[in-house]
């Protein structure tokens, strides 16, 4: 394979077919559109490697669903798509510049915003630049930074036993449903407030969203639309309880908190909601199947991490963040004409930050395709990059995996997985769906 040609002018001519053809959309190797993620993967991989061997964003055009979506790249390029940022140096840098490159209007469509998100998306802190960003993430941001997940070692490490009892009574089963669904799920739910007996509903609406999020035919957007009413009344519902009978949650928090001298909007609140939960369960979850899948495949590293539970679990936790990226993309909006590692970019363009190809960066990463629990250091971006937008749940996310691992392989080292894993790429996530799994 050659690389891309990445020469061309920046009219629309330019584009990401892998080719070099004026193709228009370029569906099939458009990497936003479901069809590119329904490719095996290595031919995903082979993709990037293409992008970043050309040294340079390179414009993918992208129709927009909706007349009144907005026009060019943003209005810089003349033409409705995105450039593609494939190389961790890149990303890095326009990390570190949120002054230039913004979230708003949109940091996880490439659309403005999807109308099923109504006004309730203004409340959402992936879509926020400082100082509102800055302000409104103060509010939560103490609840999940190490020192106040302190607090809740106890019920994290008492949820992983109570999955682990459960999975291991279960096997063979299904290891998403039984444990990498149960433990983020049951986990988040309580440090924000969520009673057991919305769980169910929770993982419902969760996967709505980000399985279809970003969907544009109106019965998507439908249910999209239901999903965010539904946390949005949960949030009132708690809201109202813990106004009443506040605890030690978030929500508690959430109620009692002022920003510019007034209380957070049933909106705001809705929205916090919204991306916490979301946000909550679907790193760690996807997370948690991907190590058992790694593991599996890599006997080899199964074993050394077998040999210093302790002392490897870390490495091994931030091998598989790496090597999975659950996180596999997110929208930056070009504020003013400006460069990337020394590429011209204009007011108005957007741009798409590939987490997934910036963590297999030849680069950065020695034998990057490789799993290596040992893998030091590991400047992965699987939670963002360096920015006021690195993921609020990354020690959360650490905590739960590390601690169910030790927990699991201790009790039953044998476990493993019986078959491939059906693998997701919905909207920003690389997830699994289904795993088998025996001890």
């Amino acid at each position: 394979m050659t690389p891309l040609d990445t020469n061309r002018n920046r009219n629309g001519d330019r584009n990401g077919d892998g080719n070099g053809n004026g193709n228009g959309d370029g569906t099939a190797d458009n990497p936003l559109r479901p069809e590119f993620w329904k490719k095996p993967t290595h031919e995903i991989d082979a993709f990037f490697a293409r992008l970043r061997a050309g040294r340079e964003p390179v414009f993918f055009p992208y129709r927009p669903a909706r007349p009144n979506s907005g026009s060019g790249s943003g209005s810089g390029s003349g033409s409705y798509g995105f450039y593609a940022l494939t190389r961790h140096a890149q990303i890095t840098e326009v990390s570190r510049r949120p002054d230039v490159f913004a979230s708003a209007p949109s940091s996880s469509t490439l659309e403005d915003r999807s109308p099923a998100f109504g006004n309730s998306a203004e409340g959402s802190l992936l879509h926020m630049d400082a100082p509102r960003h800055t302000v409104m993430r103060r509010v939560v941001a103490r609840a999940f930074n190490p020192s106040g997940l302190r607090r809740h070692d106890g019920m994290i490490a008492a949820a992983a036993r109570r999955v682990v009892d459960e999975l291991l009574e279960k096997t063979p089963c299904d290891f998403v449903t039984e444990a990498a669904v149960q433990l983020p799920l049951r986990a988040i739910c309580a440090i924000v407030g969520v009673p057991a007996s919305a769980y169910e509903d929770v993982v419902r609406a969760t996967d709505t969203i980000t399985e279809i999020a970003n969907t544009t035919d109106r019965a998507g957007l439908d249910t999209v639309a239901e999903a965010v009413t539904y946390f949005s009344t949960l949030m009132g519902d708690l809201a109202r309880l813990r106004r009443g009978d506040p605890a030690d949650d978030v929500t508690t928090t959430l109620v009692r908190a002022t920003v510019d001298g007034r209380p957070l909007t049933d909106a705001e609140l809705g929205a916090f909601l919204r991306i916490l939960l979301v946000g909550g369960n679907d790193t760690t979850r996807s997370t948690l199947a991907h190590m058992l899948h790694l593991l599996t495949d890599n006997p080899g590293q199964k074993r050394l991490l077998l040999a210093d539970l302790p002392g490897r679990m870390p490495g091994a936790v931030e091998e598989t963040l790496r090597h999975a990226t659950p996180g596999t993309w997110m929208r930056r909006n070009v504020t003013r004409d400006t460069t990337v590692d020394g590429h011209p970019l204009r007011a108005g363009d957007r741009i798409i930050l590939y987490y997934n190809s910036a963590n297999r960066d030849e680069d950065v990463f020695d034998r990057p395709h490789a799993f290596d629990i040992g893998r030091s250091p590991n400047p992965h971006l699987s939670f963002g990059g360096p920015s006021p937008h690195h993921c609020l749940g990354a020690h959360l996310a650490r905590r739960e995996t590390g601690l169910f691992y030790r927990e699991l392989l201790t009790r039953a080292p044998g476990i493993h997985a019986t078959a491939a894993p059906a693998h997701t790429y919905s909207g920003l996530i690389h997830g699994i769906s289904h795993l088998p799994c025996a001890r």
